[in-house]
């Protein structure tokens, strides 16, 4: 996890700091139909239990494939942020209550550029890939259900736009595909020399 995730955090912060200013993105129908709510807060921050779960929690001979597939999509999403960065017009929130104070901690924390494609969703869906099994059909729907909180999540709170997330689920699905191809063919290899 701290090779995987923590190469992430890496790659997510250096691409910010030497980015230019980003393209604005215009929020689209999807965006304007899901009304703002800080109270999303909650669900959007379920993500930092669901990547430790994901790395605790999924078969042994998938943690390799976790990790590298955590690094490589994140290599791709730091190199599309340099290249293009992005950001969009984040509301503002007056809200009191402890929802909006988490939302300002967050807000102060997080890059205001990094938007297209989104690493939160990507590494969610990369973590709930490891985790689901076949064999526990109610606990993988409960985990996919949780991964489309978390996407609706980032949409309620405007983090990041529909588009953002599309493009973030796209390059995980090709970057898990790519490392389990590579990991299918080492282990044809290894147990060929076998």
């Amino acid at each position: 996890m701290l090779i995987g995730w923590g190469s992430v955090g890496v790659i997510y912060t250096f691409s910010d700091r030497w980015q230019g200013p980003g393209t604005v993105m215009q929020p689209g129908v999807i965006d304007r139909m899901i009304p703002f709510t800080a109270d999303a807060i909650w669900l959007y921050l379920s993500f930092f239990l669901l990547i430790p779960a994901g790395y605790l929690f999924c078969r042994p001979q998938k943690l390799r494939w976790l990790s590298a597939s955590m690094i490589l999509t994140a290599l791709v999403c730091g190199a599309v942020y340099l290249l293009w960065p992005t950001t969009l017009v984040y509301p503002q929130d007056s809200g009191q209550g402890l929802s909006s104070q988490m939302l300002a901690r967050l807000v102060a924390a997080d890059s205001e550029q990094n938007c297209l494609p989104s690493l939160h969703i990507a590494l969610s869906l990369l973590a709930v890939w490891a985790l689901v099994q076949r064999k526990q059909p109610w606990r993988s729907g409960l985990l996919i259900a949780w991964g489309i909180l978390i996407a609706l999540s980032i949409l309620q709170l405007r983090r990041h736009l529909f588009i953002d997330l599309v493009s973030g689920a796209l390059v995980a699905l090709v970057c898990g595909w790519i490392c389990q191809r590579v990991a299918w063919k080492f282990s044809s290899a290894q147990r060929e020399r076998q």
